[in-house]
């Protein structure tokens, strides 16, 4: 596998991907089919909201290899299912191997999916509430690569909109938990310049109007 000084790696079927993919067929194939790929569907929405909380403080590789564990579990992340669950729907998902049994992590996934049901119930939809937040485009790097990425943890949107959650009361949502949502969401494209996947990443946010700069609340 050879790497380039910008970051990306070249793997054995010759195509150029973000350093991150290392050699794992796991991460080779989510960068590849959903890594920045523009999400508007509420339940992906809400289970990427609710997996990344999960991974704070593991890996990434560790919730994906446990995603469809975690989806049997919490009903394909149907918020105004997981919304119902009561105590002992806490004490069944604590004795599944299967997943994380963080009981914090699982009260948090219930209480934010009670919360969404709100958010839609006021915005339409989580995904019109969760896209006003787009980072602007404009203020994104002139080249996209590993050293100009790297100190980009977070951005104001994602500071908006953890601010903004919190006060809702969500939980496990900390501005560098949503930038990683935003980038796998595709609310902005981090696939470097070079990927293979960055122009059609780019072309499926175009097509759905997903670059446009997002004014914040209130527009």
């Amino acid at each position: 596998m050879a790497r380039t000084p910008d970051g990306l790696v070249v793997g054995d079927d010759g195509l150029a991907r973000c350093w991150w993919c290392g050699d794992h067929a796991d991460y080779r194939a989510y960068h590849d089919q959903e890594w920045g790929r523009p999400v508007h569907d509420d339940q992906r929405l809400f289970e990427k909201l609710c997996l990344e909380g999960f991974q704070s403080g593991l890996s990434w590789l560790t919730i994906l290899r446990k995603r469809e564990a975690f989806r049997r579990a919490f009903h394909d992340f149907d918020f105004e299912r997981v919304a119902r669950f009561n105590r002992r729907s806490v004490e069944r998902l604590l004795r599944d191997p299967g997943i994380v049994r963080h009981r914090g992590k699982i009260e948090s996934a219930i209480g934010n999916a009670r919360r969404a049901a709100a958010l839609v119930e006021e915005f339409g939809s989580l995904a019109r509430y969760v896209w006003r937040y787009a980072p602007d485009p404009l203020q994104r790097p002139r080249r996209k690569t590993r050293r100009s990425l790297a100190s980009r943890t977070q951005s104001p949107e994602s500071v908006a909109l953890s601010r903004d959650l919190k006060q809702r009361g969500w939980t496990y949502v900390g501005p560098t938990t949503l930038y990683a949502f935003m980038q796998s969401m595709g609310l902005v494209n981090d696939h470097l310049d070079g990927c293979f996947a960055d122009e059609a990443v780019e072309a499926e946010r175009a097509a759905l109007g997903s670059s446009r700069v997002a004014r914040g609340p209130g527009t």
